[in-house]
């Protein structure tokens, strides 16, 4: 299911995705009821929404399977790299080389121009052609510091199956959202009521 084509999301934002797109793009595929899946990088006119609505292009950027593939791609790798940081596992080296690759895929600085209007000036290239480049450097450059900032230790994976988003832990909190945290919950005092009674 492409849920960029509903106006309602799947799904709130996830504790840690305002101050980390990177956390965003994990969670832009939300496990729904009866095993399906709403995806909102699915098609390319969603994906252009999802870069919209983060900042990191201009509204109806224009995007082709291609590029969209690209950030499902980049989409993939990161979470693998959160899945080895809450799981205290090495790093798959095929998810290193894809966020390097992101990261520098293109300029982060704003280089030295110079015109007769302004003279010397500096600015960041962002030619059209270019846009997803910058949307994945930036995206992987978020991803980079939230492993090796002082979030890395609150990152966590949605404790309530089937959910497969990830979250920063606040206190004891393990879920990404209050539906979650009452799935969970509910799924406790069940196990409790079918629990067999022990005979001593």
């Amino acid at each position: 299911m492409d849920a960029s084509a509903t106006t309602k999301p799947a799904a709130p934002p996830a504790p840690g995705e305002e101050q980390h797109p990177a956390l965003a793009l994990v969670n832009s595929t939300v496990a729904l009821t009866g095993g399906r899946f709403a995806d909102y990088l699915g098609t390319p006119s969603g994906a252009d929404r999802w870069l919209a609505a983060h900042d990191l292009a201009p509204a109806d950027a224009g995007l082709q399977e291609f590029c969209a593939g690209r950030l499902r791609s980049l989409r993939e790798q990161v979470r693998t790299l959160f899945a080895s940081r809450v799981a205290a596992l090495p790093a798959p080296p095929t998810a290193l080389t894809a966020v390097n690759d992101a990261l520098t895929g293109a300029p982060a600085a704003p280089l030295l121009r110079w015109d007769e209007r302004s003279g010397f000036h500096r600015a960041t290239p962002h030619p059209t052609d270019r846009i997803v480049d910058h949307a994945l450097a930036a995206l992987a450059a978020d991803a980079a510091d939230l492993l090796t900032g002082a979030d890395a230790e609150r990152l966590t994976a949605c404790g309530s199956t089937p959910c497969t988003r990830y979250l920063l832990r606040h206190g004891r909190r393990h879920w990404c959202s209050t539906r979650c945290g009452d799935r969970a919950r509910a799924a406790r005092a069940y196990a409790r009521r079918t629990r067999p009674e022990s005979t001593g």
